[in-house]
């Protein structure tokens, strides 16, 4: 990668130069580099989702896949703000390839740790080579995170203001097909080949996205941006960043909301479907929920998310609270898959109206470290919640609802079933979830963010 030439800009969108190429052409570029992206993010998705799914099978250990759930939201954390710095610091199309690179490394490293190591000591949770694998695999998707901050820049770059919130519901919509793709293929892949030949699989597609990744080309940027950007851990200008902008915490706060609970989703949604169905037909059943990733997305492609995005994110998210109360309320299968694909439906709003909203406000030398540490502070929020429901869960909810007693008096609420202890959980979850959005549109900071954001949307209106 080569640095930035301080006091230089790239030509380009928002960038203080002028693109000598059309809109359209520009956009044809941002569909390459997104294809690319969701090529690399599916192949991560779906060693990740299948080193999960390998894990509960071999041990059903409700706490094992809580702590290595958890252990990726959080190194996600800890690395975000690096990877913030670097995007603001490198061209994109360099950083991205950089990531790619390193998680391919990576997935090499964890296909000969399969090889070589005994399958018993790699399932020994007492033992090191099992969190030394499930490491190497998770530092290796951790990487690959990298792109997703640099791509939400390319934005910036290659499209037009009012066609960015079209642009990152595309975004979601791309990562609703990595999300039915890697869960089918998951579930199938441990069920009919093992967790080898799944790694194989992973290794190919990986090369083959870094392969492709090296033939696209963003002359828009010849060269990064023109940055204050120091280092490669730049915490004080990444905060700097953010609050340089009235409200914009406040807004990286709203979109936490649904981190919390995802913290419980994360530790026992894959527990509570692969009770219901087994591991093929779970990745099959998640697949189909996760057509609502598209759908969600294609709607604001199609029509965007009006004309204040922190009321659509925040609407979004107490009906996800909703949803995530009430669809493991009995145990059918039919309830669980429709609650899925609803709850997926309104992910893509809450992800892209925070694009969308920063894309707006924060100068584009900024918004690496601005995206940076949206998704440290975001995805922090989830291991707090995975590590703490996980044991709790384990050792008390579940076997006091499996026991005849808590049957008894769960029944009324939960019904009956072998995963009512899971329903309570979610069933918590989502009525604190309803409450934190409700109570975020009587503050204060809600009216001063969504004034914000009309008054520079006026204003870029005006000069345009």
């Amino acid at each position: 990668m080569t640095p930035q030439e301080p006091g230089k800009a790239a030509a380009g969108p928002d960038t203080g130069g002028t693109s000598l190429r059309s809109p359209a052409e520009r956009s044809r570029t941002f569909t390459g580099i997104l294809v690319n992206t969701a090529l690399a993010n599916i192949t991560t998705s779906y060693l990740w989702f299948a080193l999960t799914f390998w894990l509960y099978l071999e041990t059903r250990n409700v706490i094992a896949t809580g702590v290595v759930g958890g252990a990726y939201m959080l190194l996600i954390a800890l690395s975000s703000i690096s990877f913030g710095t670097f995007v603001d610091r490198y061209r994109k199309l360099a950083v991205m390839r950089f990531a790619a690179g390193f998680t391919l490394v990576m997935f090499v490293l964890s296909g000969v740790m399969f090889l070589l190591t005994p399958a018993t000591a790699l399932l020994d949770l007492a033992g090191p080579w099992f969190w030394v694998f499930t490491l190497v695999i998770l530092i290796g998707a951790v990487v690959e995170n990298l792109r997703n901050i640099a791509l939400s820049t390319t934005v910036t770059i290659l499209i037009e203001p009012e066609r960015r919130a079209n642009a990152n519901g595309l975004v979601g919509m791309v990562q609703g097909l990595m999300f039915i793709v890697t869960s089918l293929l998951s579930g199938l892949s441990v069920g009919l080949l093992g967790m080898g030949w799944t790694i194989a699989t992973a290794l190919v597609l990986t090369a083959v996205a870094f392969a492709h990744l090296l033939t696209l080309r963003m002359p828009e940027e010849v060269r990064a941006a023109a940055t204050d950007a120091r280092g490669g851990f730049d915490l004080r200008g990444s905060l700097a960043a953010v609050l340089a902008i009235s409200g914009l915490f406040a807004l990286i706060l709203f979109s936490t909301f649904n981190n919390f609970i995802g913290g419980v989703y994360m530790a026992l949604m894959d527990p509570y479907g692969l009770e219901m169905f087994s591991v093929e037909m779970w990745g099959a059943v998640f697949a189909v929920g996760s057509t609502g990733f598209i759908i969600g997305g294609a709607l604001i492609g199609k029509f965007g998310l009006g004309a204040n995005p922190l009321r659509t994110l925040l609407a979004a998210v107490a009906a996800m609270g909703v949803i995530g109360a009430v669809f493991t309320l009995r145990e059918w299968a039919w309830l669980y898959i429709l609650g899925i694909w609803l709850y997926l439906v309104l992910v893509p709003f809450v992800e892209a109206a925070e694009q969308t909203v920063i894309q707006r406000v924060v100068p584009l030398e900024r918004q690496g470290r601005v995206f940076g540490f949206a998704m440290a502070f975001e995805s922090a929020a989830a291991p707090v919640t995975a590590f703490l429901i996980a044991p709790i869960a384990q050792f008390w909810i579940i076997p006091y609802a499996r026991s005849a007693d808590g049957a008894a008096r769960l029944a009324p609420l939960l019904g009956a079933g072998t995963s009512r202890g899971i329903a309570l959980v979610f069933l918590v979850g989502g009525i604190i979830m309803i409450a934190a959005a409700l109570l975020a549109f009587l503050t204060p900071v809600y009216r001063r963010v969504s004034d914000s954001y009309a008054q520079v949307a006026a204003e870029a209106k005006a000069a345009g």
